[in-house]
């Protein structure tokens, strides 16, 4: 382990000063001419709820038929409590070692040089996934709302330019206030479709429990713990909050949000909708309804995307211009160099996405595949080796509430592995029955 990281305590509640730690990403901003370290907690709990509710809140209708009311019910709370406790690990993670930003910075404190390429390789990714998604789910909005009055191949461009221009700005805050604007907006449009399904009456009838092949029913949990999967992203939120430790705060905000909304949601459109429910949740409603929630969630979609856009694209400006832990200049100047090398990683980012949501003919079964693998140890799995990492061996079993921390943490590595292999079994079992029987479709998650 380098010097840097043997300089700092191994103490979980360490207090780390926003301003002037030479450790931290950005260094001494004083003098900086692009500032980074400047968003409150609520803007923060403002990305992360548009990040993540986004599009992980309407496959949750669907999920619930297939698994049924009680399970539904239980498996939103359920991961969602898990999630939470998760979510802080990171925190935790972070204010251990304020200079990480990424996932890339955390694996090379756990496994070195390798840890940080293949942490990093998975987030950019993953996220170049997502993207992908959120370019798919804006093709669909607009060809709803259009009624196909051009060719899909046009909207997704049309998407994947929009998102590339609102990534343009250099810091979170840039586009934090838009955040808020996208949770009005899913907000919305998730009540007006909530009014047109009980306006529709009850369309099909509600199962207590289901009894489905493994391989289906994981299908359904893994739209549950992607909709929650906005874990990737919290160290780089967390990175350019004004106070690192009002992250739990924005955490709480988050969880408290999204876990009710899905229960919302899953419960009264699934209760009127029933077995004809369909996914994304929007498309329960009828034609007006569909068209109108489609043009209300339009900024979700969009926001969303340039959230992880984003993201994925500071990961790799952080790397091109932080080496050994010091910043190029062109980091936190208005330089040629600087600006076009971030537009120039936007622009390769929006255009892979646009490219596999557009080529890829079963790229929802794939998007599945991805999220088993990844999603499964950013969003649970990994918090538990954080923790591990955190808690030398000799306190482990000190105490009967280390053991109970160590079992529960332990338990937590156990449950990424399981929901990697068993939803990697899911998903590729999907896209062999797709492509056995018809020729597989394209759908938003």
């Amino acid at each position: 382990m380098d010097s840097k990281h043997e300089k700092q305590k191994p103490h979980a509640d360490v207090d780390v000063q926003p301003h002037g730690n030479e450790f931290d990403v950005y260094g001494d901003e004083d003098s900086a001419e692009i500032k980074y370290r400047t968003m409150v907690w609520w803007k923060a709990a403002a990305l992360m709820l548009a990040e993540t509710v986004s599009l992980g809140i309407l496959s949750i209708p669907s999920a619930f038929a297939s698994v049924g009311m009680v399970a539904g019910i239980l498996l939103v709370i359920g991961l969602g409590t898990i999630a939470t406790a998760t979510g802080y690990m990171i925190g935790t993670f972070k204010l251990r070692y304020p200079h990480v930003h990424n996932m890339a910075d955390a694996g090379e404190i756990l496994a070195g040089p390798i840890g940080r390429e293949v942490l990093g390789a998975a987030q950019v990714v993953f996220m170049t996934f997502v993207c992908g998604s959120h370019v798919l789910t804006g093709l669909i909005a607009f060809d709803t709302i259009t009624a196909g009055a051009s060719c899909s191949v046009l909207w997704a461009a049309v998407a994947a330019i929009i998102c590339l221009v609102l990534t343009i700005p250099r810091t979170l805050n840039g586009i934090s206030y838009m955040s808020v604007v996208s949770f009005i907006s899913i907000a919305s449009a998730v009540l007006i479709t909530m009014i047109g399904v009980g306006v529709g009456g009850h369309k099909g009838g509600v199962k207590v429990s289901a009894n489905l092949s493994f391989a289906s029913g994981f299908l359904a949990v893994t739209d549950i713990i992607f909709a929650y999967a906005g874990h990737v992203g919290f160290f780089t939120f967390i990175a350019e909050m004004k106070e690192p430790k009002d992250f739990a705060k924005a955490l709480y905000m988050l969880q408290i949000a999204d876990t009710t909304l899905y229960l919302i949601i899953g419960i009264v459109v699934y209760a009127f909708t029933g077995a004809e429910t369909v996914s994304p949740a929007l498309g329960n409603t009828g034609t007006l309804l569909r068209k109108i929630s489609y043009g209300i969630a339009l900024p979700t979609i969009i926001i969303a995307g340039v959230i992880n856009g984003h993201v994925c694209a500071k990961l790799v400006f952080i790397r091109i211009f932080r080496r050994n832990g010091v910043h190029s200049r062109h980091m936190t100047n208005h330089s040629w160099t600087g600006w076009m090398t971030w537009i120039a990683i936007c622009v390769a980012i929006w255009a892979m996405a646009f490219v596999i949501a557009e080529v890829i003919p079963f790229f929802n079964d794939l998007l599945g595949v991805i999220s088993a693998i990844f999603a499964s140890w950013f969003t649970y799995g990994i918090s538990g080796i954080f923790w591990f990492h955190l808690t030398p061996s000799s306190e482990r079993w000190s105490t009967r509430w280390q053991k109970v921390k160590t079992i529960f943490w332990s338990s937590i590595v156990v449950m990424g592995a399981f929901i990697m292999v068993a939803g990697l079994y899911a998903s590729i079992n999907s896209i062999v029955e797709g492509t056995s029987t018809s020729a597989p479709s394209k759908r938003a998650v």
